[in-house]
């Protein structure tokens, strides 16, 4: 009988360890993920909800589409993983991306210094409604729909003449498209802005 309760205590004792240990490894990873995702996930709590969601490659297309025969400086106004302003790059621009999410800011950097031809792309980690539109001829703007009123009266207030436009997933509410590339969420509109 003895022998029963000493080999009960030990099986016991191990079983209650491989579930502390499965415990403490769940917590572990659940603290992880969640230390990873907060930079991602964190925009969706601003008063303007602006999730990090990546340009697809018929978007890319689109905007260069859009971008065709332009030359001079290019923003991207919520540049994210910085996709635009390296496309961009390539293609001839100064290109900038304005990012608030310091871990897509750092990744786009990081994109940009590991390929040469990347060298005319720059990446600012700012806020969009203090960032100055001015100095670009040609802007882009991945925003989600509550924003796109207040942006477009941005544009209006400080953007110059004859400045491009390309709005994408969300069109700008007054203004009209002089072009409109795509269809469903990889519509591209194409604005000039006219003072």
């Amino acid at each position: 009988m003895d022998f029963e309760l000493t080999s009960s205590s030990k099986t016991t004792t191990k079983t209650s360890s491989f579930g502390k240990a499965l415990i403490y490894t769940t917590g572990g990873l659940a603290l992880g993920v969640s230390v990873i995702c907060i930079p991602f996930v964190s925009p969706a709590f601003r008063k303007i909800c602006l999730p990090y969601v990546p340009a697809t490659n018929n978007q890319l297309l689109g905007v260069t589409t859009a971008l065709n025969g332009r030359t001079g400086r290019l923003l991207d106004v919520g540049s994210g993983d910085g996709r635009i302003v390296l496309t961009a790059a390539k293609l001839g621009f100064k290109a900038d991306g304005v990012e608030l999410n310091p871990v897509l800011v750092y990744y786009s950097r990081i994109s940009a210094l590991l390929n040469s031809q990347y060298r005319r792309a720059t990446f600012y980690r700012r806020n969009l409604w203090k960032f100055d539109l001015m100095p670009y001829n040609n802007i882009v703007i991945f925003g989600v729909e509550q924003m796109m009123e207040d942006f477009e009266k941005k544009l209006i207030q400080e953007a110059n003449d004859g400045t491009l436009v390309v709005a994408c997933r969300f069109p700008l509410p007054n203004m009209i498209p002089i072009e409109t590339i795509g269809h469903g969420v990889d519509t591209v509109w194409k604005y000039i802005v006219k003072r």
